[in-house]
This record gives structure tokens, C-alpha cells and sequence, in this order.
């Protein structure tokens, strides 16, 4: 079914403009408005039609200053002037200042004004068309340049996440830890339609369970010892844009009553309130665990289990994905020499072959920490066997399972760091792109240890 397509006629002779209301009546797509004064158009401009045929020789306004007005306060509106005066000069003008067509009142008129609307129609829909595909493939360059890889498993994820960016779809990332959710969740709100609205992140695991309650519901003046202040939750945060709850798995069996609430009836109440806040955000869920196996267990409630799952994706490990291992590699070279100011240092052979038979327990955060180490111990212009060091304990096997967080391996490098430059923090903290208060605290708390 064709869409409505809005019309305003200005027109001062009553007769011809109820003449131009009959010829486009015809087209039962088109919805008239005659105005028979350029005060009372100008009035409605903000009502946005999708066209304006205006009459060029009206009492109250001249028709040149009329079509600068309409474009003053929307110069996207295709303009047709009509007129009685047949002179060359004033019809190029009004061209040259924006009018779409000048036709002239004779007989010809209604056949050329027919023909002058639907080619302005079909040009307004080869251009939304072209927006459209323009905004697609902006979509899915921007989805590529965030989501690095080739791998078929990859793909697999990357054509559901184009499905989660064309609708408002709960969305569940399940995946182990340092696979990428976030960068996942990320992705999915910047090209939705809520792209410029709030992301807000919230780690349940990085929370205490005392203070999770308070984060994400807010909290009134005096609810509670040392309120002192009403403070905004996440919930609230997020309104309009995306809620991303990472670890959710983590999340207290008396708060996931609450999060359904808040999911069902689209509002929430403050610690210590008592007024509904309406709240309007896309969730998106995270979880390095089997909620499945969790609502077994009788950890996780299965109500909330069926309102989160929405549309799941899950995240390959890294040793799954193939000659992904080296194309991300190859990003985070190239990303720390741009970051150092260097060229990027290419991976021998025999580099390659340890790290492909290395399994990545920490997935994607390892491997972006294991290639910034190197590229500091290589020579700067390869990077060999000899320059990679995976954080292990005693071996391999050992580490099959082993979370390391972002801090850890830090701390790793910054040791490292601090071994290969003699202990000058000044130079390292150069070197990383890093304050040196941040060492100094860090070598002050006991985190890092000089020799």
C-alpha cells in the first residue's frame, strides 16, 4: 500500500483552488490542504508536507519572498510555483533559488503538474532508498571494523548481530571470558536507532552484593546511613538508549525478582521511594555461564531466564576461530606501533607456530596482552619464538579454564616493562602511554615489585 503524500496548495482565486484540489484528488494517495493566503501557509509549514504548490501572485506575499520564508523553516520541502506570468527571467530565478518547477496556468497545466509531482515523488523515493542503503553498508562497515575477523564462526555472529540491530530485541551474549561481549554490546547500540542515547555498562560480578540494589535502582535522600544525596540508577541512566548487564549470572536470586519487574512493567522505584520512574532502554544480557544449568541449580530464576533470552548469540573461543588468531594479531601490532609511534614488527614464522598451538584459555584479552608484550621484547623489527611469553603458572594444561582479568595481566606487562628499561618508571610509563603516578601507586600498594 502506497503512503499518504501531504500536499499543501496556496492559492488565492477560491475557483482555482478548488480546480487544483479536483485534478490531484484523483490520486487517492494524496491528502490536499488548500491555504488561500501565504500567512496561513507559512502558519502550517511545521505540520512538514511532503510538497507545496504555491501560487506566485498572491495579495500578501510576493512569490519569491514566499518560497524564501517556506525555506527558512524547512528547506527539505520540494516547492512547485504556479503562475499566470509566462516571463523566462522569473521562472529561472525561482529556480535558481530552490523551486523545484515553475509551471506556467494554461491549458497544459494539469497534465504538466501531474507529471511534475510524480517525478518528485519518485526522485524523494530513490533517495530514501539510497539513505537507506548508504545507512546499511555505514552499518556493516562499522560492525567489521569493531568485530575483527574472517572465520565462519565469526560470520555466524556478525549476520546475528545485523538481525539485533534491525529490530528492539533483548539480546543474551553467552561466550567464555575475553571473548568480546562488551565490544559485542557495544556494536549492537551504536548502530541501532538508540545509537545516541546513553550505553550504559554494569558488571554484576565487579558490584558487592550490598551495593547492586543501590546502582542500578537509585536511591532517595536519607534511604539509607550515608544517603545523603538522591543519586540516578542505571536503570535510569540508560533510559532511551541500552542497558548492557555483563555477568549477569552473578546477579543475587532476591534482585533478579526485581530486574523481571522492571522488565515487565517498564519502571522502577528508588531505595527509600516510593514513586514509579518510567523507563524506556534495550537490554542487553552477558554471561560466561550456562544460565540454563543455573536455573537447575536453582541459582537463577527460570521467569527470568525466558524474559532475558531474546535473541542469543554466542561468542566463539578464540582457538575456535581459525585465522582469526592472526588477523588479530596483526590489529593489535599495528594498533600499539600507532599508539608508540613505531613501525609494526612483523611475526616470524616460528612465532606463528607458537601461538597457534597455544589455546588462549583467556581468548581475545590474552592474546591482546601476550602481542603487546612481545612487540615490547621483540627487536622492533620482528617479533620471534623467543619474544612471547603466555602467563602460565607450570604449564599449559594448568591454565585450561583459568579466568585472568584485565588488571592481572596489567600488572604483567608492566612488570615486564619495568625489567626490559631497568626499573625507569619514567620511560615505561612513556613507553605504555601511562601515567607514572599510576606505577608509582601501583609499585606503593605492593601490585607490582622491584627487584
Amino acid at each position: 500500500m502506497a503512503s499518504i503524500f501531504k500536499i499543501f496548495i496556496v492559492e488565492d482565486d477560491p475557483w482555482y483552488g478548488q480546480l487544483l484540489e479536483h485534478y490531484l484528488s484523483a490520486n487517492p494517495d494524496y491528502e490536499l490542504t488548500v491555504f488561500q493566503n501565504a500567512k496561513d501557509l507559512l502558519a502550517n509549514v511545521y505540520l512538514n508536507p511532503d510538497l507545496i504548490c504555491m501560487d506566485f501572485g498572491l495579495p500578501d506575499m510576493k512569490g519569491d519572498i514566499l518560497l524564501s520564508e517556506i525555506q527558512k523553516r524547512n528547506d527539505a520541502i520540494p516547492i512547485i510555483v504556479i503562475s499566470a506570468q509566462e516571463e523566462i527571467s522569473i521562472a529561472v530565478n525561482l529556480l535558481k533559488t530552490g523551486a523545484r518547477d515553475y509551471i506556467v496556468k494554461n491549458e497544459y497545466m494539469k497534465k504538466i503538474l501531474w507529471k511534475s509531482i510524480l517525478n518528485i515523488r519518485e526522485n524523494m523515493h530513490l533517495k530514501k532508498e539510497l539513505e537507506s542503503l548508504k545507512e546499511k553498508l555505514n552499518s556493516k562497515i562499522l560492525i567489521e571494523s569493531k568485530i575483527i575477523g574472517e572465520s565462519d564462526s565469526i560470520k555466524r555472529c556478525i549476520r546475528l548481530v545485523e538481525k539485533a540491530i534491525q529490530s528492539n530485541i533483548k539480546v543474551s551474549l553467552t561466550g567464555e571470558t575475553g571473548t568480546g561481549k562488551e565490544v559485542f554490546a557495544k556494536t549492537i547500540h551504536y548502530n541501532s536507532d538508540r545509537k545516541n542515547k546513553p550505553f550504559v555498562a554494569v558488571n554484576m560480578a565487579a558490584i558487592p552484593a550490598e551495593l547492586i540494589e543501590s546502582e542500578l535502582f537509585g536511591f532517595d535522600e536519607g534511604a539509607f546511613t550515608g544517603a545523603n544525596v538522591s543519586k540516578v540508577g542505571k536503570f535510569e541512566e540508560a533510559n532511551g538508549g541500552t542497558l548492557f548487564l555483563d555477568e549477569i549470572g552473578e546477579m543475587p536470586l532476591f534482585l533478579q525478582s526485581k530486574l523481571l519487574r522492571v522488565i515487565q512493567e517498564r519502571e522502577v522505584v528508588h531505595l527509600g521511594g516510593n514513586k514509579s520512574i518510567p523507563v524506556n532502554f534495550r537490554l542487553i544480557t552477558a554471561t560466561h555461564k550456562n544460565l540454563a544449568e543455573e536455573v537447575k541449580l536453582g541459582t537463577f530464576r527460570e521467569d527470568l531466564f525466558y524474559r532475558l533470552a531474546g535473541l542469543p548469540i554466542e561468542l566463539p573461543p578464540l582457538r575456535q576461530r581459525g585465522k582469526d588468531l592472526f588477523i588479530l594479531c596483526k590489529f593489535f601490532i599495528q594498533n600499539f606501533a600507532k599508539i608508540n609511534k613505531t613501525n609494526p614488527p612483523k611475526l616470524t614464522e616460528s612465532a606463528k607456530k607458537k601461538l597457534s598451538e597455544y589455546s588462549f584459555p583467556g581468548n581475545i584479552r590474552e592474546l591482546k596482552a601476550v602481542i603487546e608484550l612481545a612487540f615490547v621484547m621483540s627487536d622492533g623489527n620482528s617479533i620471534k619464538e623467543e619474544d612471547i611469553t603466555f602467563y602460565q603458572i607450570s604449564n599449559q594444561a594448568s591454565l585450561i579454564g583459568q579466568e585472568k582479568t584485565l588488571k592481572e595481566f596489567e600488572i604483567d606487562i608492566i612488570t615486564q616493562f619495568l625489567r626490559k628499561y631497568n626499573e625507569n618508571v619514567a620511560e615505561v610509563a612513556e613507553k605504555l602511554d601511562i601515567g607514572k603516578s599510576k606505577i608509582y601507586a601501583m609499585i606503593k600498594s605492593g601490585e607490582i615489585s622491584l627487584n
